[in-house]
């Protein structure tokens, strides 16, 4: 028979054997490759103690807080970590796109330096996504090209070219053609006559008739004076260098008449005309140029036909 004390002590020891053999087993080895499973095994204490997928978020947050992957540090797979989804970036950690604007969160800040929260960061009516993707616009730049119109301006209001200043290839910006209430897609539209796109003419010793081959040329530029009906015309006569300056002076202004009274028989107002007679030719001719057959030379016995600009604005080529 067993002594009292050593039959508690053995009482003891097979009832806590029993207890151990019949409780609960708890999670039991940790599983490889781990599991979701497994983690959810274990208590909140433990789960608040672990980062399974060292993204500096924990286990139980992942799991009852955020929704997340404990398992997987980029839930989303979208170029950013978890944590630095939540804490830092504010963004969706379930979505790989939070603004919807047709970009990763990842490359929004990792690519673009573009806001992931906000669709269209420069606020210029494009999303991020367009921009990149189609337009090759800068979505950090609500005007790509310069030309004082936003590149949603340009895409969705008047059909210009957003990296292009110069949609129609005419010399003004699509900005200022929009200010000027041009066609910024038509390269006729403004009219516009450059300095240099006028012919000059000539005339013979001591003359100041038109002669035909003057005629053929006066009336290319009576076409274009026509086209560009806001422009004027500063007709510039002179002579050369043989002769008095009085005589010379009275001569250029007949012919800077000459040339007035051609623009006027074929259609361009007075009021569009400007002349000066300004006498001997401001640079003698060279004696290689003197002419042949006539004192003087040609090249000096000239007209020249200026293009007045009414506008506020020249091309910018």
């Amino acid at each position: 028979m067993l002594k009292p004390l050593k039959f508690i002590s053995y009482t003891i020891i097979v009832t806590m054997l029993i207890l151990s053999g019949c409780g609960p087993s708890g999670p039991g080895p940790e599983p490889d490759p781990l599991t979701l499973e497994y983690l959810m095994s274990l208590s909140d204490e433990e789960l608040q103690q672990r980062d399974s997928d060292g993204d500096e978020v924990n286990d139980y947050d992942e799991i009852y807080v955020y929704e997340t992957n404990p398992l997987e540090p980029d839930t989303d797979e979208d170029g950013l970590n978890d944590y630095d989804e939540i804490f830092e970036h504010g963004t969706d950690p379930l979505v790989a796109d939070s603004d919807e604007d047709g970009l990763t969160d990842g490359d929004e800040v990792n690519v673009y330096n573009t806001d992931p929260l906000n669709s269209d960061t420069d606020d210029d009516g494009l999303n991020d996504g367009d921009e990149v993707n189609e337009y090759e616009t800068d979505p950090l730049n609500s005007d790509t090209d310069g030309d004082s119109l936003s590149d949603g301006d340009e895409v969705n209001t008047h059909g210009t070219d957003p990296i292009n200043n110069d949609t129609d290839g005419d010399g003004f910006s699509d900005g200022l053609e929009i200010e000027e209430g041009t066609n910024p897609l038509d390269p006729e539209d403004p009219p516009f006559i450059r300095e240099g796109e006028l012919n000059t003419i000539n005339f013979g010793f001591d003359r100041s008739n038109i002669t035909d081959r003057a005629a053929q040329l006066l009336s290319l530029n009576v076409e274009r004076l026509l086209d560009a009906s806001a422009f004027g015309v500063r007709i510039d006569a002179y002579t050369d260098h043989i002769g008095g300056d009085q005589y010379n002076l009275r001569l250029s202004v007949r012919r800077a008449n000459s040339v007035a009274d051609f623009y006027k028989q074929n259609g361009i107002s007075e009021n569009r005309i400007e002349l000066r007679g300004l006498g001997k030719a401001p640079i003698p001719c060279a004696e290689a140029e003197m002419d042949t057959d006539t004192p003087g030379c040609e090249k000096n016995r000239r007209a020249e036909s200026h293009p007045v600009n009414p506008h506020s604005f020249t091309p910018m080529n």
